[in-house]
């Protein structure tokens, strides 16, 4: 694992201290990213880049419950990018434009139209492998979620895989 990944992930270990769930979530996100980036044979500059983004996409969450009563999308990500930019400012180690583009991720990780990259595609898609487990989907949303949000092949396939789908 590259060092500033390394440090990013524990910093947000440290962000969400007493969050367990949160830790748990982002852990997977990032784990799931990672894979299906490595199996698409995207860049690896673009894959760190998206690992980070991963890490911090629901950084918002709980200032969201505190501030709205809610982590509703749409307010994770307007809150988020300033928090990850904060974050990531503090931690050191990537450039403008790479916090940028995570800040770009993190603000559209909901956003499904237009899809922002094939990065912002991965991250979706690991997302909503983590969060169709996380919220116990029954099978008709499964399969609409399968057939709306997944485009990468290797995302296809874990989703599919894992949740007994098939074309």
């Amino acid at each position: 694992m590259q060092d500033r990944i390394r440090r990013l992930f524990l910093a947000m270990i440290e962000f969400d201290r007493g969050y367990p769930d949160l830790i748990q979530h982002f852990t997977k996100v990032h784990s799931y990213a990672r894979l299906i980036a490595a199996s698409e044979g995207i860049d690896p500059h673009m894959a760190e880049v998206l690992e980070a983004a991963a890490l911090v996409h629901d950084i918002a969450i709980p200032l969201c419950i505190q501030k709205y009563g809610s982590d509703a999308g749409p307010n994770q990500e307007k809150e988020g990018p300033p928090l990850a930019r904060k974050l990531l400012g503090e931690l050191g180690g990537f450039t403008e434009k790479e916090t940028d583009r995570i800040c770009t991720l993190v603000g559209e990780h909901h956003t499904l139209d237009p899809i922002d990259g094939i990065d912002h595609q991965i991250l979706l898609e690991a997302d909503f492998i983590v969060n169709s487990f996380e919220n116990g989907h029954v099978r008709p949303t499964l399969e609409h979620t399968w057939r709306r949000v997944f485009a990468t092949p290797s995302g296809r396939r874990i989703y599919g895989t894992m949740f007994g789908l098939s074309d």
